[in-house]
């Protein structure tokens, strides 16, 4: 993950974890932070005009936690272009301690939380990859420095399946484009997390999209680090997760949560 540019646009947000994006623990959830990085990633553009440019579907998505943002506490959320390329771009998105005005507390430390996400770049009429335009190259290219991106899968399919479960998309996982959002996704390895009798407290994980999936039931594969998620044949598969490093507390969690 690159750090951020000394020139170029750097936009940024303020937020707090709220009730229905935390944990029984306090600590905020993987897909409330990943709607976060959806959210900062749309309000960039359509702070600078270009919402109706292109329509940007997410391929590639990194969350690497240092530290769980808590219920209520002030973050500043910082998103740039890091990467360019023919019909898709990469953008970093960062989460900082903030005062209750919203500013960063730069002064606090290293950031909470590190986010990375590979997005393709849609013609908004026909939906199918289209070049990213001159209009965004001026706003956004100075950030990514010349850096090119490639947008192939790097997640291979499944292969030896050490174990599996069932879950269930629901219809209230579905957003504007008529399939499950994207921030959905990480709700299958939160349920691991919170099932674990241990709380996480650092974790970095990426997901890799293949498939928009319709709401319905889905098969969970799991191979070591790995996840995917797939139709109830195991044919289609939809997204794979991989967990590059997770820290866990050594106390059990209390009845409480």
């Amino acid at each position: 993950m690159i750090a951020a540019p000394a020139e170029g646009r750097v936009f940024a947000i303020h937020r707090r974890p709220q009730l229905a994006d935390c944990a029984p623990s306090g600590r905020i959830r993987l897909d409330a932070l990943a709607r976060w990085m959806q959210d900062i990633a749309y309000a960039d553009v359509e702070a600078v005009g270009l919402e109706q440019v292109a329509i940007w579907v997410l391929r590639r998505s990194r969350i690497h936690v240092s530290r769980f943002p808590s219920f209520g506490e002030h973050c500043e959320v910082r998103t740039f272009c890091s990467g360019i390329g023919r019909m898709w771009a990469e953008r970093r998105t960062t989460v900082m301690l903030a005062d209750a005005d919203g500013d960063a507390n730069d002064g606090a430390g290293k950031p909470l939380v590190e986010g990375v996400a590979l997005w393709v770049h849609l013609d908004p009429d026909r939906r199918l990859p289209s070049p990213v335009s001159e209009a965004e190259r001026a706003v956004y290219g100075a950030a990514a420095g010349g850096r090119k991106m490639l947008a192939r899968l790097r997640h291979p399919r499944p292969e030896q399946v050490e174990a599996e479960s069932v879950w269930q998309f629901r219809h209230t996982d579905a957003d504007i484009a008529d399939h499950v959002n994207n921030a959905a996704y990480w709700e299958p390895l939160e349920e691991e997390l919170l099932r674990s009798p241990h709380e996480v407290r650092q974790i970095d994980a990426e997901l890799e999209f293949r498939t928009p999936a319709q709401p319905g039931t889905m098969r969970v594969l799991t191979s070591g680090a790995r996840r995917w998620i797939t139709d109830p044949d195991g044919d289609e598969v939809y997204a794979s997760t991989i967990l590059m490093s997770t820290t866990l507390d050594t106390r059990l969690k209390s009845s409480a949560g």
